[in-house]
């Protein structure tokens, strides 16, 4: 079952008095009277994180993909709740000592603080994070518009090429594999950029399965489509040198998430406005396209303005 058809078969219909759970359609719950803002994600070993080695970078990454929830939203993350399920092994002091100076790092970061959370003895290494702000208005998922420009912040695919460094299934220079692999542990979130989305954004979600899945899952309560440009998808330089020397395809690399990065939708007039915030912030934001009519198909052309397919879909959750 894919994740979609569990929560609808199973959970949506239970949440029809509950405004604030959004139909379970969104990332985040949130009571507009009390202007709370709350989101929720599970990471799991194997899964989420290929192992715990470094678990002071591990929980770096998680802490980042949860609180993009609510950057995505327009809202800034003040609070965050952190439960852990692991053994004597996962859990032993110098591991423990490890996470916990990271965790302080991240605060001082990003501004946020620890309320709680829980610690259960399990075999299998989970942790579960709650993060929480404050607003009386966000930006829904669902909420494109017929011909609105389609954009995203920074770059996509450094991430995805770093996981491939750590399975040793990509040869790059050493220089160059510590670049990526900090890309994906420690994504650079646009959160200067998070009170300017509700300026001009119409519909938002952050980059974590892969730029088409997630493209996919902003429209896919509407009749609406896209079409995407190969070119103009932004990526670092130095993972365009690879794909020019190596003749990489550019539409998997930025296909497989992780990038945590805020994907948008504006309306045409919208263009000065998000110019001048990339200003001012001096984070990177890129038109890559547009939002259809439903009766047309979801493409994307390359640079000679053929239509092309993408091999990965981005990372799906199946049960």
């Amino acid at each position: 079952m894919h994740e979609f058809e569990l929560i609808k078969n199973y959970f949506s219909k239970i949440t029809k008095n509950n405004k604030s759970a959004l139909n379970l359609n969104d990332d985040v719950f949130f009571d507009k009277k009390r202007g709370v803002v709350i989101s929720v994600d599970t990471y799991n070993i194997g899964t989420h994180f290929l192992n715990f080695k470094s678990p002071d970078l591990v929980i770096k990454k998680i802490l980042r993909s949860s609180i993009s929830d609510l950057i995505c939203k327009g809202v800034k993350p003040k609070f965050y709740f952190i439960s852990g399920s692991g053994d004597k092994k996962t859990f032993a002091k110098n591991n423990l000592y490890k996470i916990s100076k990271s965790l302080k790092s991240e605060q001082n970061k990003f501004n946020i603080a620890l309320c709680g959370g829980d610690t259960t003895f399990s075999n299998k290494l989970s942790f579960t994070i709650i993060s929480m702000g404050y607003s009386n208005k966000i930006i829904y998922r669902n909420k494109a518009k017929s011909n609105d420009n389609i954009y995203v912040t920074g770059n996509l695919g450094d991430s995805y090429l770093g996981l491939k460094i750590l399975n040793n299934n990509v040869n790059i220079k050493k220089k160059d594999k510590l670049y990526f692999i900090n890309k994906y542990y420690k994504p650079e979130l646009p959160l200067n950029l998070t009170k300017y989305f509700l300026k001009f954004a119409n519909s938002s979600i952050d980059v974590s399965d892969g730029l088409i899945s997630d493209l996919s899952k902003m429209i896919n309560k509407q009749n609406l489509s896209f079409h995407l440009y190969e070119k103009k998808i932004p990526v670092s330089n130095k993972l365009n040198s690879l794909i020019i020397n190596q003749k990489l395809n550019k539409i998997n690399l930025i296909s497989n998430g992780d990038d945590y990065q805020v994907l948008f939708t504006a309306n045409v007039n919208k263009a000065r406005i998000i110019q001048n915030s990339s200003k001012t912030t001096g984070i990177k934001i890129t038109k890559i396209g547009k939002i259809v009519s439903g009766k047309d198909r979801s493409m994307i052309f390359d640079k000679k303005g053929l239509q092309i397919q993408a091999k990965s879909k981005g990372y799906i959750h199946q049960f």
